[in-house]
């Protein structure tokens, strides 16, 4: 499964970090192998069971966000110099991980796929930070994955979360405002 994880996230090789990068394959190889979802269901699954007729896929989503979070932090680094401390490696780690607990929120019923009884209980947020738990991820990963989504938003964010929550936004709020019209969204490579 370690082998599928590492084609389905070709952007771990980003992170520098060996051990971040073994810790968050780990946390993803766990997720997918406790999953109803297969690598190649990600590749076309909605990314958002909210949205009526998505017909973005949920690793479309997942490496527009992680790719925006990259270009923002980036961008920051160069133009804030020294006025900013982003720490790439975990922001890289938090944005792979953001959605991981959609993995567990889902089941299949009648080949159809909806949010499981466990899934309206505890949303991926709560998931998602437990499952980087279980492999160790630094609480600054582990805060990243907790505060990306409304859950979050009562919370102080790091600056890692904060461009991760609004990269997340970024590449969500077009589609669920009805925004994002154009049909047939081809995944880049």
């Amino acid at each position: 499964m370690k082998a599928q994880v590492t084609k389905l996230w070709p952007e771990l090789e980003w992170i520098k970090d060996e051990s971040l990068k073994e810790k968050t394959l780990n946390a993803w190889t766990y997720a997918l192998e406790n999953s109803v979802l297969t690598p190649d269901d990600l590749e076309t699954i909605p990314f958002s069971l909210l949205i009526k007729d998505c017909n973005v896929t949920f690793m479309n989503h997942k490496r527009t966000c992680v790719k925006l979070a990259v270009s923002i932090a980036t961008i920051m680094m160069k133009n804030f110099g020294e006025s900013v401390n982003i720490n790439l490696d975990h922001l890289i780690s938090g944005a792979i991980l953001i959605d991981i607990g959609k993995l567990l929120e889902y089941e299949k019923v009648d080949g159809k796929l909806r949010t499981s009884p466990m899934g309206e209980l505890v949303r991926h947020p709560f998931s998602g930070q437990a499952i980087a738990a279980r492999f160790d991820l630094p609480s600054e990963v582990q805060h990243i994955i907790a505060t990306h989504s409304k859950e979050g938003d009562l919370g102080k964010r790091t600056i890692e979360s904060i461009i991760v929550h609004h990269a997340d936004f970024v590449s969500f709020e077009p589609f669920e405002t009805g925004n994002g019209k154009r049909k047939n969204v081809k995944r880049e490579t």
